[in-house]
């Protein structure tokens, strides 16, 4: 049996090098999906205070459902596991849905 390197040190360098290319490749990945979160999330918030001036619920069943069936295509094309796609989805329309009503009620005042 071959042992394995207990430490990045004990790593071939050609490896070494491969692995931190591969690694800034994942960590500009990282701040790109960060950054388009953060410009998501800014649409939503517009979003959420239009709602909420018009009295409009926070939720959209319909729209999250063709929101999640475009997503999991997305995915399927682009070969990402549907399914992680939609759980990820799902954590964002929560959390979009939390911020809806929170403005709701700053508009409202309760």
């Amino acid at each position: 049996m071959t042992e394995q390197p207990t430490t990045l040190d004990d790593i071939d360098p050609e490896v070494r090098a491969e692995l931190a290319g591969l690694r800034q490749s994942i960590d500009n990945i990282d701040a790109a999906v960060v950054h388009m979160l953060a410009e998501r999330f800014k649409a939503t918030q517009r979003v959420g205070t239009l709602k909420a001036a018009h009295h409009l619920p926070a939720a959209d069943p319909a729209r999250e459902r063709d929101q999640i069936k475009r997503l999991r295509e997305l995915a399927a094309g682009a070969h990402l596991d549907p399914v992680f796609a939609e759980k990820f989805l799902n954590f964002i329309i929560a959390e979009v849905i939390r911020h809806h009503e929170a403005i709701a009620q700053d508009v409202s005042g309760k």
